[in-house]
């Protein structure tokens, strides 16, 4: 292959790359458009939390423990080449709804499909949860470290020993797109209908 034609299908690739991102950013702010409301993100977080606790043991344990929780109960990721995710979710502290978040993200690379799942942010501490609150925009991977715990390693957690730090739990996955993470994710407050 000579270099012209190498040249040729790069540029092929990237524009299929830019049509496809363009196509992932008009579906993603319609999506936004039919935003859930309050109450409907209450109940799935609701819902969600419910079905972590009964799945991962040591989960409600931990979260007891917690100054905050946030709770994401559908993410749907999509894409071909460049993937996009989004879901809307709540903040909760002392089982009260404190705030309605946002998260959103997009990759690159060798990928196809659509999945769903749901992911809950534990706040161990007050100095993490204030970090987040007072951000404007708050990316998963640019701040505090996050541990992403699995069915595993939860069950051997105690609760003694986690008091500082994130701690998050991924649940609940559907689809046909391989491989999960919230690298990456913009998180962003938002005032939901009620």
């Amino acid at each position: 292959m000579d270099s012209e034609e190498r040249t040729t299908r790069e540029y092929r690739r990237l524009a299929t790359a830019l049509v496809l991102a363009t196509a992932l950013t008009t579906l993603l702010n319609a999506r936004v458009a039919l935003a859930a409301s309050a109450s409907e993100i209450n109940r799935n977080a609701t819902v969600a939390l419910g079905t972590l606790y009964a799945n991962t043991p040591g989960a409600k344990d931990l979260a007891t423990n917690a100054k905050g929780i946030l709770i994401f109960p559908n993410i749907v990721k999509g894409g071909f080449i460049v993937a996009g995710q989004y879901g809307d979710g709540a903040l909760r502290k002392k089982k009260k709804t404190v705030g309605y978040y946002r998260s959103i993200a997009a990759s690159y690379g060798l990928q196809a499909g659509v999945q769903s799942f749901g992911y809950v942010l534990l706040f161990m501490d007050d100095e993490s949860l204030a970090d987040f609150e007072q951000s404007r925009g708050w990316e998963i991977g640019t701040g505090p470290g996050i541990v992403v715990l699995d069915k595993g390693f939860a069950k051997s957690l105690s609760s003694t020993t986690l008091r500082k730090g994130i701690y998050a739990f991924i649940f609940g996955q559907k689809g046909l797109m391989a491989g999960l993470g919230l690298q990456g994710s913009k998180i962003t407050r938002i005032t939901p209908d009620q």
